[in-house]
């Protein structure tokens, strides 16, 4: 072989080596720049699916002059990746148009979203995904989860998202579904400055009547200016170590401190006003040392939305779902985002160092009144029910990326912290008893003793730290081998704490009294006139401490036995110890016992084998062993209400991880201009899958957490990409490209249950398994069918886009029934929406134009159970048709 044939052979595949395995060696994938969103560059062959070419020229002594060499490097990062990944840039994002990244992600194959922002892989639950910012970990604000909600992260902060679906060593070992990373903006190529600001609005909502209650001056903000501070009375309890019921307790001087009217007091607002939201962006960067180059980004937004939901909310009963009780639900949310994040960068010579830090507020102010019938009662109940709800996010992280020749070194540390906090949820309930000797039968009386109304008041908290820090090391030890090593360390800690306390009158309480609103109710004349007290419904475990520690080292190695053929092979050993326990908050030590301690290793290993059979068709076939621990929240047994679900949620302290094998095989094919099409199956055993249920406690619905037997779940996926450019239509076409993007998941699941097995259930221990699950059914959260259709036309030459964004997705169970209860049943359905962009110069000044039309067709939120002949609607309520309007400049 000539010595130019063998520096071309060096060349090409030095190239493979380092691109993208570095990359993947951090959990962090270096997509291409795309620039401003809508910038020509964006347009152009779609960079991110681009296949380029690059020439290298290379002296060679004594050889009579100078050789060229060309090699070609691929960009595609779907393709030259060893993984199953699916990857979203920053113009993706946008011409989907959604406004935080859990609605973009909605879009790739065998995601759905579900609830609030929680995105859910191949119908895995979101205990089984993973979420990680720039490849390091995001604790979560909120109670029920173990990953960050996605929708708090607005589309401006992110610069491109990954999903991987197969697992590799390099990753923390929760791999159940695939793992999504989220990669913040980068150091900018040049000075820039970016404003942007929008309004939308819904049908149900915007102009139309909805309610609220006033809070506190800064509300609209995300923000309360003091008004929902702990009342002095009810700090000097908690301070005290006391029970409510202790004689020293002045429950009545509490009492009084609770009855707020800004915070009890619901009023109608006849025309709610139109959702606004504001953003800046700016960045530059400039030379420093002889070839180094330092960076800022700053971006700061801020959003204010409505939403009204008339929800129809029943129960039923007995198998015939003959019905137990019946309300209309009439819900006002008003939620407030702010967000903020600042990234320095330093590029010298071939090491990187990244410095981000990131700030995300979500408030939520919600009001609530309920009209229905308790039929076991024959009684007609009114409710009222207010609350605010804030979860915080700060997370600040250190990357160094250091390059000495071939030996490659990432060095990552960081800390993050989580906050909710939930002060005065109120929740009010006034009986007509509909009786004809009842002299106040035909009015709603609230008397305060749980039979015939009732009062409650509830605070509760939330802090979660995360420390973590790791080491990757990477080297070529031959031209076929290259290694990679690493380390990393994660210490996680939650305090958790909920208080209720109902209002309490004895049976001198006078029924016309019981008349009176909320807030005269709880006036001070009332309460020291009839004695009101207060009893603390959480006082058995009112507060919980848990954490999780991790130390997991790994080796992976990527082999190339012959051409066009990859080996990823690794194996990730990780110890872990996960401890939740009640916290003593009275001086006098009493709780339910409710411990839990997980002491376990495991060896997990991975691998993928990748076959280029020609320049044009890919093959990958992937094997792992991952798991799945319990979310905190799944082990605190403490009660806690979902304002999203409208459900009440309970913990288990006596659940255990779950183990899954996970197999998969695909094909991939590339036809040029970012065209490709790709068909896979896969299979997923899991032991001790954790799944929801629901009982009935006190004839209220609380879900529950259990470990099932053993579940499979399987499935294929179907997906194409197709651009086409238009040119030879001639006229308005000549600049214009079709692009057609289409994705299909088909997926099974089944849980399997025998006679003989068992489940532990707290308090009652073990339990028949099959009291809680029956053979055969499917995991909770997971659709037969997943669809996601793109069909749009965009100037190559300017930023023009018409797109049209369909999504479907069958029914799939949110809940298992209780008892003989069927399945509670969510049906998605068909969501069809249509968004514009089109550049445009105003006062000499580009301007951004979008234009976005959500739910065309108005499908409805519908959550129910059936039982084939009866059908009872759990939390059903119309959604109706949105629109948008955004414009944004940069200067």
């Amino acid at each position: 072989m000539s010595t130019g044939k063998q520096l071309a052979g060096l060349l090409l595949l030095t190239t493979a080596l380092t691109f993208p395995g570095a990359a993947f060696a951090q959990g962090t994938v270096g997509t291409p720049e795309t620039g401003a969103e809508g910038a020509p560059s964006d347009s152009q062959d779609e960079q991110d699916t681009a296949t380029t070419e690059q020439e290298a020229e290379i002296s060679i002594p004594g050889g009579g002059g100078e050789i060229i060499v060309t090699g070609r490097r691929r960009q595609d990062v779907t393709r030259s990746s060893t993984q199953v990944v699916s990857v979203l840039t920053s113009e993706q994002i946008a011409r989907t148009g959604e406004g935080d990244i859990a609605g973009a992600l909605g879009r790739v194959t065998g995601l759905s979203v579900q609830g609030q922002g929680f995105v859910y892989v191949r119908g895995l639950g979101d205990r089984y995904s993973l979420a990680l910012l720039n490849g390091l970990p995001l604790p979560s604000p909120q109670p029920l989860s173990r990953v960050v909600p996605l929708d708090i992260f607005p589309t401006d902060v992110v610069a491109s998202s990954l999903v991987q679906k197969t697992y590799s060593a390099n990753f923390p070992g929760e791999f159940g579904g695939g793992v999504i990373n989220l990669t913040t903006r980068a150091i900018p190529d040049e000075s820039f400055f970016e404003i942007s600001a929008g309004i939308s609005g819904d049908e149900q909502t915007t102009f139309s009547g909805g309610i609220d209650h006033y809070g506190s001056d800064f509300d609209w903000f995300g923000f309360d200016d003091g008004t929902r501070d702990t009342p002095p009375a009810l700090q000097e309890f908690f301070d005290s170590g006391l029970r409510m019921t202790d004689l020293e307790v002045d429950q009545q001087r509490i009492a009084k401190q609770l009855g707020n009217p800004n915070l009890v007091l619901t009023q109608r607002i006849d025309s709610l006003p139109v959702n606004w939201s504001a953003g800046l962006t700016a960045g530059t960067s400039f030379p420093v040392f002889a070839d180094g180059q330092f960076g800022v980004i700053a971006t700061a937004g801020i959003s204010n939305k409505w939403r009204n939901r008339s929800i129809i909310s029943q129960t039923a009963r007995n198998a015939d779902l003959d019905l137990n009780t019946d309300f209309r639900d009439f819900v006002t949310d008003n939620r407030m985002l702010v967000n903020g994040l600042l990234g320095f960068g330093l590029e010298v010579g071939d090491h990187t160092f990244r410095w981000t830090n990131l700030y995300i507020r979500d408030s939520l102010k919600q009001s609530r009144l309920a009209l229905g019938e308790d039929f076991q009662d024959g009684d007609t109940e009114f409710q009222q029910d207010t609350a605010w709800y804030e979860r915080q996010l700060i997370n600040s992280q250190l990357v160094a990326e250091l390059e000495f020749g071939n030996l490659d070194i990432d060095l990552r540390g960081g800390y993050a912290q989580t906050q909710r906090e939930a002060p005065y949820e109120y929740s009010f309930t006034y009986v007509r008893t509909n009786n004809q000797n009842d002299p106040l039968g035909d009015l709603f009386v609230n008397v305060l003793d749980r039979q015939r109304g009732s009062g409650s008041v509830a605070f509760s908290q939330l802090k979660e730290d995360l420390w973590y820090g790791g080491i990757d090391v990477g080297y070529p030890i031959t031209d076929w081998l290259r290694l990679t090593a690493g380390y990393a360390y994660t210490d996680t800690s939650r305090y958790s704490e909920r208080r209720e306390f109902l209002f309490d009158a004895d049976t001198g309480f006078e029924d016309a009294v019981g008349a009176l609103r909320p807030d005269l109710l709880l006036g001070d004349a009332v309460i020291d006139y009839y004695g009101i007290g207060l009893i603390e419904t959480t006082q058995s475990d009112p507060a919980f401490r848990a954490g999780l520690e991790i130390q997991a080292g790994y080796i992976q190695s990527r082999i190339n036995p012959l051409e066009g053929v990859t080996l990823d092979l690794g194996v990730r050993y990780e110890d872990a110890k996960q401890s939740v326990d009640p916290v003593e908050v009275f001086a006098t030590p009493i709780n339910s016992g409710s411990s839990t301690l997980l002491r376990n290793d495991y060896y997990l290993p991975a691998g993928t084998l990748t076959w280029e059979v020609t320049d044009a068709l890919q093959a990958r076939i992937s094997a792992s062993k991952t798991i799945a621990r319990p979310q905190f929240r799944e082990l605190i047994f403490q009660t806690y209400y979902d304002p999203e679900t409208n459900r009440q949620y309970n913990g288990n302290p006596m659940l255990i991880d779950s183990e899954l094998i996970n197999l998969e095989g695909r094909l991939e094919y590339y036809f040029g201009n970012g065209s490709r099409a790709s068909v896979a199956g896969f299979y997923k055993d899991i032991e001790n899958p954790i799944e929801v249920f629901s009982a009935f406690s006190d004839n209220v619905q609380v879900s529950g957490f259990a470990n099932a037997p053993k579940a499979q779940l399987y499935g294929a996926e179907v997906e194409l990409q197709y651009n086409h450019d238009l040119v030879g239509w001639g006229g308005w076409f000549d600049t214009k490209r079709a692009i057609a993007v289409a994705n299909y998941t088909y997926t099974q699941s089944e849980i399997k249950v025998s006679p003989g097995d068992v489940t532990w259930v707290f308090p009652s221990g073990e339990r028949p398994a099959t009291d809680f699950f029956r053979d055969g059914v499917p995991l909770t959260g997971q659709s037969d069918h997943l669809v996601n259709l793109q069909l749009g036309i965009e100037d190559l030459d300017r930023l023009q886009q018409f797109t049209f964004l369909l999504s479907y997705a069958s029914e799939r169970v949110t809940a298992r029934g209780t008892s003989s209860l069927p399945d509670i049943v969510e049906d998605p359905g068909l969501r069809v929406d249509f968004v514009y962009r089109q550049e445009f110069d105003l006062f000499r000044r580009p301007i951004e134009l979008k234009l976005e039309a959500r739910n065309i067709f108005g499908r409805d939120h519908l959550e129910y159970q059936s039982n084939g002949t009866n059908r009872i609607e759990i939390n059903s309520y119309q959604v109706g048709q949105s629109f948008a309007l955004s414009l944004s400049t940069e200067f």
